[in-house]
């Protein structure tokens, strides 16, 4: 009977038998499996290159996308994100632009379809004041809830006499 190399499964721990596992030695068509399924997510995101006509309007495109916002994604533009709709309407947007739309005809349709939300700076209009003046009215509020403390504050200082003797030294 020859010796094992490495003690029986069974006798080693759990940790032991992962170590054991690690440290094996792996062939060329597993590291090469291994390499593949690895690189395998940054193709699937890969952005699509789109065979714009000129550099000016690939700036519009551009510009456009960097002003809209992605319907998935809360905070992101289309232009950064890499959600599956924001591909989708990349290439719709681009599309429209083929076809010789606006830059207003686009937003306008992409407003119809997803809201105002899709628009990073939305229209002032009553449905978006709150939007656009609630920072300012709580900024607003703030201040003259300061200047109210403040004002108390002052009228109960100066009106709480100091005696004549005392030099205003706690100690």
């Amino acid at each position: 009977m020859t010796p094992r190399p490495y003690p029986s499964p069974r006798l080693l721990g759990r940790s032991a038998r992962c170590a054991r596992w690690l440290h094996a030695p792996l062939s060329k068509a597993t590291l090469t499996l291994l390499l593949l399924l690895l690189t395998l997510p940054t193709l699937a995101q890969a952005i699509q290159p789109l065979p714009f006509r000129d550099r000016a309007e690939e700036i519009r495109f551009q510009t456009l996308s960097a002003e809209l916002r992605c319907p998935m994604c809360q905070n992101e533009t289309l232009a950064d994100s890499n959600a599956p709709i924001a591909h989708d309407l990349r290439r719709q947007i681009f599309e429209m632009m083929q076809a010789g739309k606006t830059d207003a005809q686009i937003k306008a349709f992409l407003v119809e379809r997803y809201s105002d939300f899709v628009l990073y700076e939305p229209p002032v209009s009553p449905k978006t004041w709150l939007l656009w003046f609630g920072p300012l009215l709580v900024l607003a509020l703030g201040g003259t809830l300061v200047a109210v403390q403040v004002r108390r504050r002052a009228r109960q200082h100066a009106g709480s006499e100091m005696p004549a003797h005392d030099t205003g030294d706690d100690w």
